[in-house]
């Protein structure tokens, strides 16, 4: 029982509430409160502050989220492996990344890995937002730059090159940039992480990265819309390599400003730093690793 009560806190911290839990997994409303008192109890501490509209975790509870996450994958996994055999991996994994890295890049990855792995299932999310890998139960999720959060660990799967492009009908309208300071001319479209504004593009200019922020009619917090807007003719953007490989190559973009070209960011698989991850996650991050370490023999 100890185990099922786990799995439902854990469901009630990613769904944000008790009666939404309880929904989700079957349990009638006084059953989950009766398993959560249960859960606090058998902890000695309380877990949850509740109110009429929303939950937090106290200290304690956020510290059973990461060990209840570490007994119910160890336990899956120990089951996994008595039913299936040491050779075989099974269970979810819950991925996130950046919606164009994920359409243009990581579907394909995960479609080969599957194959391989017809016991795994995958509940991918697609967001350039920031995602709150703990709260919503990400396993693993992939994303642009240096990791702040101290509480995450992140490896690096590769060096992300930003490209400038346009599609050739904007440039035969508007002209084609010469330098960084042109852009202020120019019509940018600008992606949106949050309620952060990514205006501030950078380029290297005699040795050093210089920055100039640039401004346009057309913002969204969609990179593959982003990218469409930029296909279409609406403007100029700066977009990651893999997000426009395809278009370059078709001659729907065209790539500028390359002795400008700024610095590269990395592309980090970052998940939980007090997480035991599971065979399957584990699997999966080494299948990313190999698969993006022969990204450059395949452009």
């Amino acid at each position: 029982m100890l185990l099922k009560n786990l799995a439902l806190f854990l469901r009630i911290v990613e769904k944000g509430g008790l009666a939404v839990a309880g929904r989700e997994m079957g349990l009638a409303p006084a059953t989950v409160t009766d398993r959560l008192a249960a859960l606090e109890e058998h902890y000695g501490a309380r877990l949850l502050t509740r109110t009429t509209r929303s939950i937090t975790l106290t200290d304690e509870g956020r510290e059973l989220v990461t060990g209840a996450r570490r007994i119910l994958a160890e336990a899956e996994e120990t089951e996994a492996r008595i039913k299936l055999g040491v050779e075989k991996i099974s269970g979810a994994i819950r991925l996130s990344t950046p919606i164009d890295l994920g359409h243009n890049r990581i579907v394909p990855i995960l479609d080969a890995f599957m194959d391989e792995h017809r016991e795994v299932s995958v509940d991918l999310t697609l967001s350039d937002g920031i995602v709150d890998l703990v709260g919503q139960g990400i396993d693993l999720a992939l994303r642009y730059g240096k990791l702040t959060d101290s509480s995450m660990k992140s490896k690096k799967l590769h060096d992300n090159h930003r490209l400038l492009c346009a599609s050739p009908e904007y440039l035969e309208i508007n002209g084609v940039p010469q330098h960084p300071k042109d852009l202020v001319q120019h019509n940018c479209i600008v992606i949106r992480f949050g309620t952060q504004l990514f205006h501030d593009w950078s380029f290297s200019v005699d040795g050093q990265q210089q920055t100039y922020r640039v401004q346009g009619n057309r913002v969204a917090n969609d990179g593959e819309l982003v990218r469409r807007w930029c296909v279409e003719g609406r403007g100029l953007a700066l977009k990651s390599e893999w997000d426009v490989h395809a278009d370059l190559k078709a001659g729907r973009l065209v790539s500028l400003l390359e002795d400008f070209a700024p610095q590269p960011n990395s592309l980090q698989m970052t998940y939980p730093a007090g997480a035991v991850q599971p065979r399957r996650v584990r699997a999966l991050m080494e299948y990313l690793s190999n698969a993006f370490a022969t990204w450059d023999q395949t452009v």
